[in-house]
């Protein structure tokens, strides 16, 4: 049987040559002129004087295989029975279009087709309708080896049958298919990975390892980053991303700075801007990760938070406790003295006009400092796509990731031990010798090599998130020059070293002996003995051992 195989295609092909003729012509004299329904074709084939001749042919020449529903009536209908069948039918069908079985308890019910009924029972098959079912039945005997040794074992999808019906020379088999498939877990970047290995594509593995450790779900990564109205901070260009985070940053951090101006001349005590300096850096993180997401992109607190990957909580989680420390140890030490830092003072009884330049000299620059410092942990909130396309890699996820954990556990286990031993010799020797117990053993200015170190982690982090723009890199580096050079342990000493030699020259005569035995900043080789060392970086190890736990509990 050839041709696409619709009903009139395969008339003429099983009625087709010399044998045809007859049938043909009285096939075509008695076909319906109605709609075609079931019912309607049936009446016109069983009609009529010349509907034996017809019925006789086309029992002759139907074939015996493909299973059509006008296939199977020649074969129930075969035999001697199609001559008793044919009145009785044609007096009994329906006028409705019912289903199937429907249409078949209408026609032989009443009663009246008792005959018609008994020979419709033995002749239909009886089983589930399904094709497959089917075939079996209609064709039985010798045909049916034929069939079943031709019928596909496999599971009925398309491309299985494809495998089955056309050799191997034509498609791949399906144990051919199977030896291609890749073994992962199905994700897509997994199937690319397997694919197209070599060096047509990375593998799934180098490009796991550049992912953000979250679900793991393409649309999960992403879904965060495109909320409605999210398009206001994303920038993927450099103008994007100076438009779009670097500016806004710096618009929030200068208006903190102009508060605190305010309060601080108000006051005469410019201390206040110290306040800015831990505070200032979380609020900018907070807003770029949950306000910004709430505000222009129409999402809840709750969902905003939910939105973050596991790595962005964290870092935004590590920003919070380094500044609220950092926050309470200022406040809670300028409370207790009760008047300006002892810097400040000193400035202001040099320069009558401080408070004039001191927008432009101290509150601007540190605005500026604070921009660049916090672009680690704003970035990845505000530019996270421009982020995650340029981000740099130290190594690994799981390994920059269990990295940032150390160095922030250290860097912040280093501050609390400073602050407290610091607090507890003043209190013991009512602060007239210096502390050089403890962390302070080990650098002259621990607090600040534990804010460096922690300044530190938030890249690394940000970098096992695949996070960390080649731009946000800059954020520990100008932190570091700032401790360093501008305020911090340079501008500390230097000021002590005036206050000592006037006021307590035993402070002075120690702080002396102090710069030659240890570093100021960075621990000296020799101090691999000291147990304070030690202590600080079992800390960071027992943090990272901590939070793999955590993580694999919950």
């Amino acid at each position: 049987m050839t041709g696409p195989g619709a009903e009139q295609d395969r008339f003429g092909g099983w009625f087709g040559g010399n044998k045809a003729d007859q049938v043909k012509d009285a096939a075509q004299q008695h076909l319906p002129k109605t709609s075609g329904a079931e019912q309607d074709r049936f009446g016109g084939w069983f009609s009529g004087d010349k509907a034996d001749q017809a019925a006789d042919a086309a029992r002759q020449h139907l074939p015996k295989a493909s299973g059509a529903e006008q296939d199977r009536y020649g074969n129930w209908f075969g035999k001697g029975q199609a001559d008793q069948l044919k009145d009785v039918v044609n007096d009994h069908l329906p006028k409705t279009s019912g289903a199937e079985q429907d249409r078949y308890g209408g026609w032989f019910g009443s009663g009246q087709a008792d005959q018609a009924k008994d020979a419709f029972k033995r002749h239909i098959p009886h089983v589930s309708g399904a094709e497959q079912d089917r075939y079996s039945s209609h064709f039985g005997g010798d045909k049916l080896d034929e069939v079943q040794r031709r019928l596909p074992k496999t599971s009925g999808a398309e491309q299985d049958r494809y495998g089955s019906h056309f050799g191997r020379d034509k498609l791949p088999s399906r144990a051919d298919v199977q030896r291609h498939l890749p073994e992962g877990s199905g994700a897509e970047q997994d199937r690319y990975g397997g694919w197209f290995g070599g060096n047509k594509a990375p593998s799934a593995e180098q490009i796991r390892d550049r992912l953000p450790r979250t679900s793991g779900a393409e649309q999960d990564r992403y879904g965060s980053h495109f909320n409605i109205g999210n398009e206001r901070y994303l920038g993927t260009t450099t103008l994007g991303l100076l438009q779009h985070a670097v500016l806004p940053s710096f618009g929030l951090h200068a208006g903190l700075g102009a508060i605190a101006y305010g309060i601080g001349r108000y006051t005469d005590r410019a201390e206040a801007k110290d306040y800015l300096w831990p505070s200032g850096q979380v609020v900018n993180a907070w807003w770029s990760a949950i306000g910004v997401p709430v505000v222009y992109g129409g999402l809840s607190v709750s969902a905003a938070w939910a939105d973050l990957t596991y790595d962005q909580k964290v870092l935004l989680t590590g920003v919070s406790a380094w500044g609220l420390r950092l926050f309470y140890r200022i406040v809670s030490r300028s409370v207790r003295r009760g008047q300006d830092d002892a810097r400040y003072m000193a400035a202001k009884k040099q320069d009558p006009g401080f408070w004039n330049k001191a927008p432009f000299t101290l509150y601007l620059p540190e605005a500026v400092a604070q921009t660049l410092i916090t672009l680690p942990f704003v970035l990845p909130f505000r530019a996270p796509v421009s982020s995650a396309e340029s981000s740099l890699s130290i190594g690994p996820s799981a390994i920059s990731h269990g990295l940032g954990i150390f160095l922030f556990a250290a860097g912040f286990a280093t501050e609390v031990l400073a602050d407290s031993q610091l607090e507890s010799h003043t209190r013991k020797t009512g602060n007239a010798t210096l502390n050089r117990e403890g962390v302070w053993s080990i650098v002259r200015h621990p607090n600040y090599l534990g804010d460096a170190l922690c300044h530190f982690a938030f890249s690394v982090l940000a970098s096992g998130a695949g996070l960390l723009h080649p731009l946000a890199a800059l954020g520990p580096v100008i932190n570091y020059v700032f401790l360093r050079a501008v305020g911090g342990d340079k501008e500390n000493e230097a000021s002590q070293e005036v206050r000592y030699a006037k006021e307590n020259p035993q402070k002075f005569q120690e702080l002396q002996e102090y710069k030659q035995t240890k570093n100021s900043f960075w621990p000296s080789v020799k101090e691999v003995r000291n147990k304070w060392l030690w202590t600080v970086v079992a800390v960071g190890a027992g943090a990272v051992a901590l939070e793999q736990s955590l993580v694999q509990l919950l």
